[in-house]
């Protein structure tokens, strides 16, 4: 519901008050749901991203994805399609991350991007909701979107924060937190695995998804449904160009195995190396499916973790 025309670029240091010269910008189309789009498409996936579009960078970045060969529906809004700007300090290897609210979308324009994505999921198999709700659009849109899902018998996979992801109160396949985000829905620190671990069951009791994947950065991935409980051990990437996406390159290589029938623990594991083969790419630029490959045959198989009776 927030796309986001993604500009990259470098410089020596950032600093106040006088100006900082950048060199090597980069263009791409990004937010959350169509940072998914482009790598599932890259992966091979038959995908379809809908999103609403404002003003001439909403013009920009469909020109982009157009040229990138994804599948697309857009829904016309009166206002201007945001930007995000990432800055890399290569004096201290810094990443800077700006990220703009985006543009009012008014209650018409939320009901047609709802009437799209109706037309269009109306023959998927997964429907992937992913990122920030902009100005205008209520906290509980993605229940929305989870009772459009149950109605079309399609499975839903939920990658949102804040009001995005409390105001689900079911409906949900598998719901992608980052530990930052389980740790504010939930309302208290979890810093072990089992404290991880029985805050994503919070979710799975109440009944607002089946399984629940916490993403640890890295320290990898955690993985929880009503039968299993696993930990997956991040892969070392030697050289990171770039952290941005890689949460979203996850839950790609999440769906993508799950389109190819492979087990939810699988596909754990090959999102976890969607995610790192994102690290060796610019800015949002997709990751290569042989890096992906590569990367999936490196990473260690999943390890039992023992969940502790004692629940708040």
């Amino acid at each position: 519901m927030n796309p986001a025309l993604d500009i990259s670029t470098t410089t020596d240091r950032v600093h106040h008050t006088s100006k900082v010269r950048c060199h090597g910008v980069r263009h791409d189309p990004g937010g959350g749901g169509i940072n998914v789009a482009r790598i599932a498409h890259v992966l091979g996936a038959p995908v379809t991203a809908v999103f609403p579009i404002g003003g001439h960078t909403g013009e920009l970045l469909t020109d982009m994805l157009e040229h990138s060969g994804v599948s697309y529906h857009s829904v016309p809004i009166a206002d201007l399609t945001r930007e995000s700007l990432t800055v890399n300090e290569e004096s201290t290897g810094h990443q800077y991350r700006f990220v703009l609210p985006g543009p009012f979308v008014t209650h018409e324009e939320q009901d047609a991007v709802l009437q799209r994505l109706r037309e269009v999921a109306a023959s998927a198999q997964f429907l992937v909701a992913s990122g920030s709700l902009p100005p205008g659009v209520p906290a509980d849109f993605y229940q929305r979107v989870a009772d459009l899902c149950r109605e079309l018998g399609v499975l839903l996979i939920l990658d949102s924060s804040g009001g995005g992801l409390t105001q689900v109160r079911y409906g949900a396949f598998l719901v992608k937190p980052s530990k930052r985000e389980l740790r504010e829905y939930v309302g208290r620190d979890i810093p072990t695995t089992a404290d991880q671990i029985a805050a994503a069951h919070e979710l799975i009791d109440r009944g607002v998804t089946q399984a629940v994947v916490v993403s640890l950065g890295a320290d990898g991935a955690l993985l929880a449904t009503a039968d299993v409980d696993q930990k997956f051990e991040a892969i070392d990437v030697p050289v990171v160009l770039s952290g941005v996406g890689a949460g979203d390159a996850m839950v790609a290589g999440i769906t993508v195995a799950l389109s190819r029938r492979w087990s939810l623990s699988d596909a754990v594991r090959y999102g976890v190396a969607t995610g790192s083969a994102m690290l060796l790419t610019p800015g949002t630029a997709p990751c290569r499916p042989e890096d992906v490959e590569r990367l999936f045959a490196q990473a260690a198989p999943p390890v039992d973790v023992t969940r502790s009776p004692a629940r708040n």
